[in-house]
């Protein structure tokens, strides 16, 4: 079954054919580490792991790259104001390797929350500064390059192809550009190499041939890439904020230095909203994983709402939109809980209709339909459900396999409250019995009046 996805770089839906049969190269833009990653953030590394997932579910040997920035992210993403990391220095009074370090480990131990498979690599820009120089020197080699007083800049004017991946020429970029010009040549030049201010000594700083500086953002992803998965390799992730820019950049730097393309597909995910507008630290709605988890919510519901919406359409948050889900993930739990455990040794069924959906282009909403129609259909045995179940969970990373089989052990204490409230009801006491049925919320566990009888989940 083929997989079909939609490349950014020709804006259509293209069957996936790997450059090396059997195999594909995959790097994702990763964080960069002045700050937690809020959940905006995470709507593509949920995406950019679904894709992860189907690679290796269709049998190819998969090699993922997902860089971490720690240096040359300028708070303006382009070639203006304050490096981000030496901004997070001052504020928290800090090294920028102290904040690397502590950033990274937050943002490793929220891809476990969410249930993200690993990167096979997560190199660091600090640690790649010979390979940037490098490039740089064979962009200059090859007359891509010009000095100005605060760095070495790439000449979008000698790459006729500028500006393919937005759809956009550089001319017509440069219409709407309102910047202060200062030494460019071109309002779409941008940096490669930033020289360092002489009035005061940076942590972050490197001897170079045209003098000590540190590499420009779009250079870091450009000279790993290469390092790590070859010229051209198969697909580029990133946010739809990515394009215009830094992905733009990106293909100039790679082509400009080696005269390929980087890579052959270019998958993009939208934004995320929250109560329909942007996110915004001033407004107070920019949210981290934590704060769902404070909140009281499983960060598995989040990976859940965020499938519910395919990766190419605008998704908006609301606390009304993530109980929902909290809701439809725990009804799913408590259903599987009662199945058959899966058998290690069965053969792994994939479903046709699933398969199909996640096929087209990732369409998430579609296998969420296919799953809740296997999950309710009462035809097909428990072990049937949980072998193909099983397959699905490996792609959606829903983390069931946890709870196929794995009934709740209700503790004595629990369940004398749950019979003495349904003493209450039968002496029609129901002052008493939501008593009973609030504390019992308190302890955790939540009450059900069914037809079948009293109900008791976790």
């Amino acid at each position: 079954m083929s997989l079909r996805l939609y490349n950014t770089l020709t804006r259509s839906l293209e069957a996936f054919k790997p450059i090396t049969p059997g195999k594909a190269g995959v790097y994702a833009c990763g964080p960069t580490v002045y700050w937690f990653a809020h959940i905006g953030n995470f709507r593509y590394f949920i995406f950019s792991d679904l894709l992860h997932r189907v690679l290796k579910e269709s049998g190819l040997d998969t090699t993922f790259i997902m860089n971490i920035t720690d240096v040359g992210h300028l708070v303006g993403d382009g070639d203006d104001g304050e490096d981000k990391m030496m901004k997070a220095m001052r504020k928290e009074g800090k090294s920028a390797a102290e904040i690397a370090f502590f950033y990274t480990r937050a943002f490793v131990k929220d891809l476990l929350r969410l249930n993200i498979l690993p990167a096979d690599k997560y190199p660091r820009a600090t640690e790649h500064i010979p390979e940037q120089v490098a490039m740089v020197k064979q962009l200059e080699a090859n007359g891509f390059t010009y000095k100005t007083s605060d760095g070495i800049y790439f000449d979008t004017s000698k790459l006729p192809a500028y500006g393919k991946l937005s759809g956009q020429k550089s001319d017509e970029k440069q219409a709407g550009i309102r910047i202060d010009m200062g030494e460019k040549k071109n309002p779409t030049d941008f940096a490669l190499w930033k020289f360092s201010p002489t009035d005061q000594q940076r942590e972050m700083e490197w001897p170079s041939p045209w003098g000590v500086g540190f590499p420009g953002w779009h250079l870091e992803c450009s000279a790993m890439a290469q390092k790590y998965l070859g010229v051209p390799f198969d697909i580029h992730t990133g946010g739809v904020d990515h394009i215009a820019v830094h992905h733009e950049n990106e293909i100039a730097q790679t082509e400009g230095a080696s005269g390929k393309l980087e890579a052959n597909v270019w998958l993009h995910s939208e934004f995320l909203t929250v109560d329909g507008g942007k996110m915004s630290k001033s407004i107070g709605n920019v949210y981290t994983i934590q704060d769902l988890i404070d909140k009281g919510y499983d960060p598995i519901a989040y990976r859940y709402f965020c499938l519910q919406g395919h990766y190419r359409s605008i998704l908006n948050f609301t606390w009304e939109g993530l109980t929902a889900a909290q809701n439809a993930l725990n009804k799913l739990r408590q259903i599987v809980r009662d199945w058959s455990e899966p058998d290690p040794l069965a053969t792994a069924v994939m479903h046709t209709t699933f398969m199909l959906d996640i096929n087209n282009d990732l369409n998430t909403p579609g296998a969420l339909r296919t799953m809740w129609q296997l999950v309710d259909d009462d035809s097909i045995s428990s072990l049937e459900k949980t072998k193909w179940l099983v397959d699905y969970d490996r792609i959606l990373g829903l983390g069931l396999a946890d709870y196929i089989g794995k009934k709740i052990e209700i503790p004595k204490a629990v369940q004398d409250l749950v019979n003495e409230r349904d003493q209450a009801r039968a002496r029609k006491d129901f002052v008493m019995s939501d008593e009973l049925r609030m504390k019992l919320e308190g302890m955790g566990w939540v009450v059900k009046d069914t037809k079948e009888g009293t109900k008791v989940e976790k």
